[in-house]
């Protein structure tokens, strides 16, 4: 199966979200900084935290929210070349091959670790931090998304996102 593609900005920077929010030090992050939020509030409404402290505390959460929301993808995005190619991508049985202007790479299925769907994109894990976007638009019909779908997860496996007992 073959399909050429290019990169949207919107989708990839929502891609990048995905992935970034997907981390399990980013949602421990998130988790922690949402309960000292809701703390922070509460003691402020118990008259206990001056508004001063309040406003800084309400602040550092808003300020990250953007940096994890907004600065962190578009960041990515900007210093990758990659989103701004043309892909030609052939999965085949035993490998994926990848060809742009510049040149060719071919993957065996085994060198990926695992990937995710999410609404826009494939995302092919080669490990924890480096990945490949396939955009499911890039396929011309509902069966041969399909037909690419049922060969990732022949080929490689899916990532449970539930915790492991």
């Amino acid at each position: 199966m073959t399909v050429h593609f290019g990169y949207d900005k919107k989708q990839v920077i929502q891609a990048l979200r995905y992935h970034f929010l997907m981390r399990p030090e980013i949602k421990i992050l998130l988790v922690f900084v949402n309960l000292f939020a809701i703390l922070s509030a509460f003691l402020f409404y118990k008259k206990e935290l001056q508004p001063v402290s309040f406003l800084a505390f309400s602040l550092l959460w808003f300020l990250l929210m953007l940096v994890i929301w907004r600065f962190l993808p578009i960041s990515i995005y900007r210093k990758s070349a990659t989103f701004k190619d043309h892909f030609i991508l052939h999965l085949e049985s035993d490998q994926m091959v990848l060809e742009t202007e510049r040149g060719t790479r071919a993957w065996s299925w085994p060198e990926f670790s695992y990937f995710i769907e999410s609404h826009y994109y494939f995302h092919l894990y080669f490990d924890e931090r480096s990945f490949f976007l396939v955009p499911k638009d890039a396929f011309t019909d509902l069966p041969a998304l399909q037909a690419a779908r049922e060969l990732l997860r022949s080929k490689v496996p899916a990532k449970s996102l539930r915790k492991k007992k």
